[in-house]
């Protein structure tokens, strides 16, 4: 199976796309391709390539987020389950500075975000449980933790409509 995928445009921000994969069906079941370097790399920065994939598991009611660096490219998708992804806009300089979209993406409709370097990515877990999943691109070492931008969920700067009044959240997205 070659890999096809309809690339969408964000509707707020020019640098988002979002990738809408072909599925294969049939009484056994699905097949798609997650990945292509000839499709994925005509949208990232010509010294990028993608180097790193993370995967988190979450419970029903999780919010996860608001996180960002202002060096990796990320391509997110739920692998199982449903979510309520954002991101936002944290780039001073920028016309849509703190601004925000959001995307439905599940493991029916198999969408991939793909969010460059200074936003911020979050999601809201709707269903019983989510996988999802993370490819970054970045040159040099990886920005953990310590080393990323991290605005409260509920930042009335941005106020986000999320699906939810009291998600469960980390003690460092409090």
């Amino acid at each position: 199976m070659s890999f096809d995928a309809k690339v969408i445009n964000s509707k707020v921000f020019k640098e988002v796309k979002i990738f809408e994969p072909s599925v294969g069906r049939d009484s056994r079941g699905t097949i798609f391709t997650t990945y292509d370097h000839k499709i994925y790399d005509k949208y990232i920065p010509e010294n990028l390539s993608f180097v790193h994939d993370k995967f988190s598991e979450s419970k029903q009611n999780v919010l996860r987020g608001l996180h960002g660096d202002a060096k990796s490219w990320k391509l997110v998708s739920c692998i199982h389950g449903e979510i309520f992804q954002v991101i936002v806009d944290m780039r001073p300089d920028s016309p849509t500075y703190l601004q925000w979209e959001s995307w439905i993406v599940n493991d029916v409709n198999k969408h991939q975000i793909l969010i460059p370097q200074g936003f911020l990515n979050g999601y809201y877990v709707m269903s019983e449980k989510v996988v999802y999943h993370y490819k970054y691109a970045y040159a040099g070492e990886y920005l953990d933790v310590k080393d990323q931008m991290v605005v409260k969920w509920d930042d009335e700067r941005i106020n986000i409509k999320w699906p939810c009044q009291n998600p469960i959240l980390s003690g460092r997205d409090k």
